[in-house]
Formats: structure tokens, sequence, C-alpha cells
């Protein structure tokens, strides 16, 4: 008998549930949002990706800004697909300022359809429906008596421990069975009903536990770099993620550069506003507490400081966790995780999982980077 942590490798389920043709191509209908970065991405991802024939886009909640901003990629790529939008009245926009800082500004459009039609129009027993989204086009589309989808993979999700070996672990889940997750949590009836509805087949979980341990960084950006130039899709990407990380540096705190004499306006290590000092008095405070004076943004001619800890390099380095282009991977190549099969279920308003051979339903533990790396940048054929 299998013991908790250990997995049922789902080499089968691998191979069979991703509908892909004789070329190893896939058919996929992307629904996504636009609050994160990860989610465009992952659109730019699937549309040059040689693996994948794109067959739709759906956007939550689906407003013109967002439409235009999809319309725009579509047009990059020279793809005539559907769209469909959740909410094209939505009042706000719903894209990030990163979007417009990566790419420009984009006009906002009224081109799209209904995102349940889409769905029931695209979906069907050949197509992964990949949700990089809180799942409510999945739960509109579900009250056509007619949806289904061969295989759904979704970003969102938890498994700890009982389902993840100890060793397994990230630091910020240690011991945990539960977790709140985003895309499940922002339609809740939804992605339950999901779990069990019968016009979805194979059903993977690409969750927080192994999405949060995957990040786009400096030594990422690199690896990206000399690639860019080849494939049209991951120079976009690596545009993308330029302007992403040059602005998080810009954003890092900076040491205080003060005169040797004169007045500041001082924040404690609390937050608490200390009044004007002295420099020398605002340089004593900072060494008295074992810290360092930062420069705060200046309102006026007087400089602005606060007392803070010294980070680290570590806490220096900037990057991007990559939920959605992992979950985009293990569609296009299951092989870049590792599985458990399990019951997933909700426990006031938080995920988790229970090991439960034969329910159909996976649940990422852990992922091979290289292998990622590897179908991220298609230079692996699977």
């Amino acid at each position: 008998m299998r013991q908790p942590g250990q997995l049922r490798t789902p080499d089968a389920p691998q191979g069979a549930d991703r509908g892909e043709d004789a070329r190893g191509v896939i058919d996929v209908v992307f629904d996504m949002e636009t609050q994160d970065p990860d989610d465009f991405l992952t659109l730019l991802l699937l549309l040059g990706h040689p693996r994948v024939r794109l067959k739709a886009v759906t956007i939550t909640p689906g407003s013109a800004t967002q439409v235009g901003l999809v319309r725009e990629a579509l047009r990059w790529f020279e793809a005539d697909i559907p769209v469909g939008a959740g909410d094209l009245d939505h009042p706000k926009s719903c894209v990030s300022s990163w979007h417009e800082r990566a790419y420009g500004p984009v006009a906002a459009s009224l081109e799209a359809e209904r995102a349940d039609v889409v769905l029931v129009r695209c979906c069907d027993a050949g197509t992964t429906l990949l949700t990089g989204a809180p799942v409510k086009n999945l739960g509109a589309a579900m009250e056509h008596p007619d949806f289904h989808v061969g295989r759904w993979v979704a970003q969102g999700g938890f498994a700890g421990e009982g389902v993840v070996p100890r060793e397994r672990q990230l630091e910020k889940f240690r011991g945990m069975t539960t977790c709140p997750t985003f895309n499940l949590n922002g339609a809740p009836r939804a992605a339950l009903r999901a779990l069990t509805h019968p016009g979805i087949g194979a059903r993977r979980f690409v969750s927080k536990n192994v999405c949060h341990g995957v990040v786009y960084d400096a030594a990422m950006h690199a690896r990206i770099a000399p690639l860019r130039h080849e494939a049209f899709h991951l120079g976009r990407i690596w545009q993308g993620m330029e302007a992403f990380l040059s602005h998080k540096r810009s954003q890092r705190p900076q040491p205080a550069v003060l005169p040797a004499s004169g007045e500041v306006r001082l924040v404690d290590q609390r937050g608490d506003y200390r009044g004007v000092l002295g420099v020398d008095e605002a340089r004593r405070a900072a060494e008295e507490a074992g810290m360092a004076l930062w420069s705060m943004r200046q309102r006026g001619p007087m400089p602005a400081v606060r007392i803070g800890p010294m980070p680290d390099e570590e806490a220096q380095e900037v990057g991007k966790k990559f939920h959605d282009p992992l979950a985009a991977c293990c569609a296009i190549d299951p092989g870049v995780g590792r599985w458990a099969e399990v019951e997933l279920y909700r426990e006031r308003g938080a995920w988790g999982s229970r090991l439960a051979p034969g329910s159909g339903v996976w649940i990422i533990v852990d992922y091979d980077p290289e292998r990622f790396f590897e179908v991220l940048t298609a230079r692996r054929v699977c």
C-alpha cells in the first residue's frame, strides 16, 4: 500500500491525456486575465510554441481594454482566432501598468463574443482547456448542456502535507495541508462543480505549492537572451520581462546619501514619523537600531529617510513567479511535473488535496527545472 507522500507515477496519463496529433501538436483554448504579467506572457508562449495550436482565447472579466490587448497580441502573430469576454461592459480596464510599460499602449476593442459561447464551440474531446484565471468563464460554459472538453489544466489548487513529501515542500508551505488559492477562490462554486462535471475529461492542477518556487529571474533572463532572435514569441517574452525586471530593480530601496550637515525628515523602523532631525542625529538613531538609513520619496527641499534593515543579496534579487507559463508547459509536456492523484477539496476558504488513487484528478508536487526550460523555449521535442 502506498504511504502518504508516496507518488503514483502517471506515465500513461501523461502521454494519453494530451490529445496531441501525429506531429505532437496539441489543441489549446486559453482562459486568462491581465492583472498579472504572466497570463499575457503565457498567451505569447502559446501563440508561438511549435507544439501548440491555439484555437481560442477567453478573458476574465473581459473588459474592452483587455480585449484590445489580446487582439494586439493576436495581430503580432497574425492569428485569426475567436476571442471571448466574460463581461465586455466591465467598468475597469483590469490591465496592469506593466503591459503598457513593456509593449506600449493599445486601443480598447469590443471585438469579442461571449466567453461561454466561445468555450462551448471551441472545446471538444481533443482539446485542452488551460485556465490561468478565476474559473468564472468555465462556470458559465458548464451551464450549457453540450459543453465538453478532453482535458482541463488549471493553474491553481494546493497540495501539502500528506501529499507532498516533506523534503519537497517549499519552506513557506511546510507542514500545511490547505491554503487559499486565487484562481479557484475567484469562483469556488464553479471550481468545485468542474471537479465532477461529466463533460470534463482529464484534470490536472498546477498548484502554488510548486508554482511559488518557479521564478523568472536574472539568470533565466540571461538564458533566454540569446534565444530571443530565434523565435518571435521568445523575443516578445524577453521584452516583457526586461521591462518587468528593470522596473523592479528601479524600485529597490536605495541607501540614503546625505550631506555632511543639515536636517532630514525621519521615519523609524516601525514606520512611525520621528519628525525633523539633524543628519548626525538620524545617523545615530539608525546605528542604535543596528540598521541603515534608506531614501524615501522626497517632497519638498528637505530629504526624507527611513530606518530599516540592510537586506542581504538574496533578498535583493528580483524576479517574477511564473505560475501560468509553468501550467502551459505542463499542458504541452506533463513530464515537466511530478504528479499525485488526489481528491481536491475546499475547507474554510482554503484548498487542499488528499491522495485518492483512481480519482482522475492529478496535482503537481514537484517539477523538473531543466525540462521546464526546454519546453518553455521549445528546445525539447516530446
